[in-house]
């Protein structure tokens, strides 16, 4: 008391002055100086400070921070309060005159502090009290709170940040009364919730966090959408506050088990943070909320902590949450999956990845209790997998896999396949596959013969030729052959029917490549040397699969496509399957049948021709269809008819002719008894448009001539060498050549045969018009018809001499002449 006394005495001048109605502004500075020497700047025990604090100094301090005019007094007293209230032992005593004061410097209309630094300061002065006076603030918490609902909004980030940390303390300091005010105060805090500054974001979302503890937890409804907004934030630390309110929540809130189904799916959603000591966090709250689920509900789990039996098929690498995780999750799950849902198709790209991402966590806790929400869960994913952010597409895929892990094949195939027969979609084939990855071997087994027959449907896999769609069709032959292994020899069939028409899909050569390995894959798990033995077991079956409806084809059926993959990639396994395949030929290459698909046809046919001992005739067989593929294949399409299609397919069968002589596939016995069939055809080709036609007309004529000239008659021969003839007219040279070749090989027949004295007028004919080519631009050209001429000579030496005497003086290359004229006198000097 005496020490008290003695502070009193010497602060009884300062105080005169301070409080007097004529003290300036000088004055009453100095005596807040005075007041801070003597009582902040000496060492006092807190009893003094707390007896001169309470009796002196608090009403004239407090005066002084509310209305003293000048910034620097209002400062001085601001600090002394503080100092009063932190070193005193009864700091309650002073509420009743600080709170008012307060509120009259911070709440308009009365008055507003336009310093920021003192609004920091007062605040930091109302934290003070809460944190010391504790319940004893009760009776002033409307002043709290009016005093709070004024700077909340401040312009200064700082006073909002203290706003925030005093919302806290007055929610932890008076919670019997809080909740009666706390509404008032949420409102607010949202409005300041998305504030530029991130510190004021973390304070703002943990304050509400306090405030709905404390107060009236029916204000979660009213935050969880901005909460949820927070997870998205860029700040690490502002996602960090958010998972630690929200844990809390979970742990402490009152009515929590109301509010489960809309706090879970925010914790949960943390576990895929980018920053790992956030997804720790949340895990730790996460569990800790189970096992205290367990402990609440020990008599409801007492069975299934008792009997919980492990699955025997899990996620590698994946640790499974505890039982009473799992539970909370499965029981609510039927509340939270509908908006879940339709967050997967919201038009916000975070959104989606936040909502796919959360879908795998669920299900991951979930497990078998998917089953019951599977059709909306389905048509969730059929949506979601054609999303065009590949993050979604990827966690829907881990989320399917799930599905295959915890959800009876029986469910789940049955619903998906039922999609199929609706409107296949690349989205089906996509959660199929996924589904497929993620089942167990032994539990998918007996269902593989109706998957393989569901994907060989001709609705499944010849649904289109978008590539995307065909592409999810062979990942999901993939799918299966990893996961089945040697079980896909039951499927082996369906399965090489679904991988031809992938390899079919035109424009594709990437996917056909894939589709090819996947092939040799399937060839591998059943243990074959290689997939030309998988065409060997099945090649009958799959040409009895493209030709069900082979005399019905256009230019657009799949069919064809498939036809041409089996042929070309089954190598020398399709000469197995002749009856079949020439068949096939046979039908569809008739004139009367659709012009386009003809052409396709007769492109399979003369690419198999060019390697035939390597494919068609792999066994020897082929000779004897030779008869069908020239009089019923070949030679009906070398009639002529108008059109370019028409034309194109003249000369696709004019290349397969000469494919079959060219490789000897034909033998000098078959091309005599072809050749009074084809030869008119032959001889029209050589005048068709299309350059291939006539240089392939051209030599399949030197080829018969060369072959059977000798059975030719007058008449055959006449007809021959005037349309070979006009070929050295040709704008072709390679057509040029091969007609002087041509002609090479009629002068050989005419000399081995009898026609020789009947035929002379058209030798002379021939001389003459050969000795004018003679003169060709092109010196290949020049040689071959010497070279002709020199074969010619011989039958009418004297002749041609006469003919080459009469144009030699008017020939621009007389040289040629000359060697002529050479050549047939070197060839008569043996004879004479």
């Amino acid at each position: 008391m005496a020490a008290a006394a003695e502070v009193a005495q010497a602060l009884s001048r300062a105080l005169s002055s301070l409080q007097g109605p004529d003290c300036g502004r000088a004055a009453r500075l100095r005596a807040l100086e005075t007041i801070r020497a003597e009582v902040q700047e000496r060492p006092l025990p807190a009893a003094v400070v707390q007896e001169v604090f309470g009796a002196q100094l608090v009403r004239p301090l407090a005066r002084c921070m509310a209305g003293d005019a000048a910034e620097r007094c209002r400062e001085l007293a601001l600090q002394l309060l503080r100092h009063g209230l932190s070193h005193g032992d009864r700091p309650e005593e002073a509420l009743p005159v600080l709170l008012p004061a307060l509120a009259q410097r911070l709440c308009p209309p009365q008055g507003f502090e336009p310093c920021e630094e003192l609004r920091l300061g007062l605040l930091q002065l109302l934290g003070l009290l809460l944190q010391r006076c504790g319940a004893a603030v009760a009776p002033y918490l409307s002043d709290v709170v009016r005093i709070l609902q004024a700077t909340l909004l401040d312009h200064y980030a700082e006073v909002r940040r203290e706003s925030c940390r005093c919302a806290v303390a007055c929610a932890q300091a008076v919670p019997e009364h809080f909740h009666m005010q706390s509404e008032s105060l949420i409102n607010l805090l949202m409005q300041t919730i998305s504030h530029q500054h991130y510190r004021v974001r973390v304070d703002v979302i943990q304050a509400t966090g306090a405030v709905i503890q404390f107060g009236n937890g029916k204000s979660v409804d009213d935050v969880l959408s901005h909460l949820a907004q927070r997870l998205f934030d860029e700040i690490p630390k502002v996602r960090q506050a958010v998972t630690t309110v929200i844990g809390e929540w979970l742990l402490h809130l009152r009515d929590r088990y109301s509010y489960f189904h809309k706090l879970i799916p925010l914790l949960l959603g943390s576990f895929t943070d980018e920053i790992p000591e956030n997804m720790t966090l949340a895990w730790t709250y996460w569990e800790k909320i189970g096992l205290q689920w367990e402990k609440e509900n020990e008599e409801d789990l007492k069975d299934k902590m008792d009997f919980s039996v492990s699955p025997s098929h899990y996620p590698k690498g994946v640790t499974r949450p505890g039982l009473g995780c799992r539970e909370l999750v499965s029981r609510n799950l039927s509340k939270i999956l509908p908006g879940l849902c339709h967050d997967m198709t919201d038009w916000v790209e975070n959104t989606r990845i936040k909502a796919s991402q959360l879908l795998y966590t669920l299900l991951l806790h979930a497990e078998d209790h998917v089953t019951q929400h599977m059709d909306l869960l389905l048509r969730t994913l059929y949506q979601a997998c054609l999303d065009e952010e590949s993050e979604v597409v990827r966690n829907c895929v881990k989320a399917a896999e799930l599905i295959g892990t915890f959800v009876n094949p029986k469910v789940s195939l049955k619903l998906i396949t039922s999609a199929f027969e609706k409107t296949p979609k690349p989205s089906c084939i996509m959660v199929l596959t996924a589904v497929i990855r993620g089942s167990p071997k032994e539990i998918l087994q007996p269902h593989l013969t109706d998957l393989g027959n569901k994907l060989s449907q001709a609705g499944v896999c010849q649904r289109s030729e978008e590539v995307f769609y065909m592409e999810q069709l062979l990942y999901c032959v993939e799918a299966l052959i990893e996961v089945c292994q040697e079980d896909c020899k039951e499927i082996c069939l369906q399965l090489l029917k679904v991988l031809v028409t992938v390899m079919a899909t035109p424009d594709s050569q990437h996917l056909k490549e894939k589709a090819e390995e996947t092939v040799c894959s399937l060839a591998k798990v059943q243990q074959l040397d290689s997939f030309l033995c998988l065409y060997k077991q099945h090649i009958i079956q799959l040409l009895e699969w493209v030709s069900v409806s082979h005399d019905s084809w256009t230019c657009y059926s799949p069919e064809i496509l498939q036809l041409d993959v089996i042929a070309n990639h089954s190598g020398p396994v399709i000469g197995e399957a002749l009856d079949d395949f020439i068949l096939i030929l046979k039908t569809c290459l008739q004139p009367n049948k659709d012009p386009q698909m003809r052409l396709k046809l007769f492109t399979v046919l003369s690419q198999l021709l060019q390697k035939a001992n390597e494919t068609i005739n792999s066994q020897g067989l082929f000779p004897s269809y030779l008869e069908i593929v020239i009089k019923d294949i070949l030679a009906p399409n070398l009639q002529w008819h108008a059109g370019r299609t028409a034309a194109a397919i003249r000369t696709t069968a004019v290349s397969c002719l000469w494919a079959l002589i060219h490789c000897e596939t034909l033998s000098p016995e078959e091309t005599l008894k072809v050749k009074d069939v084809l030869m008119p055809q032959i001889i029209a080709a050589m005048d068709e448009d299309s350059k291939i036609s006539r240089l392939m007309g051209c030599c399949i004529v030197g080829v018969f001539l060369k072959v059977c000239g000798r059975q030719f008659d007058e008449d055959q021969f006449t007809k021959i060498y005037p349309e070979v003839l006009k070929r050295l007219d040709d704008a072709s040279r390679d057509v040029r050549l091969a007609a002087a070749h041509t002609l090479t090989n009629w002068f050989n027949c005419v000399k081995d045969s009898d026609m020789k004295s009947v035929m002379k007028s058209n030798i002379e004919i021939l001389y003459q018009e050969l000795l004018i080519h003679l003169d060709d631009q092109d010196q290949d050209t020049q040689n071959a018809i010497l070279d002709a001429l020199k074969e010619g000579s011989i039958l009418y030496p004297e002749l041609l001499v006469r003919e080459i005497e009469v144009i030699i003086h008017k020939h621009r290359t007389p040289v040629y002449c000359n060697q002529l004229l050479h050549h047939i006198q070197s060839a008569k000097e043996p004879v004479l």
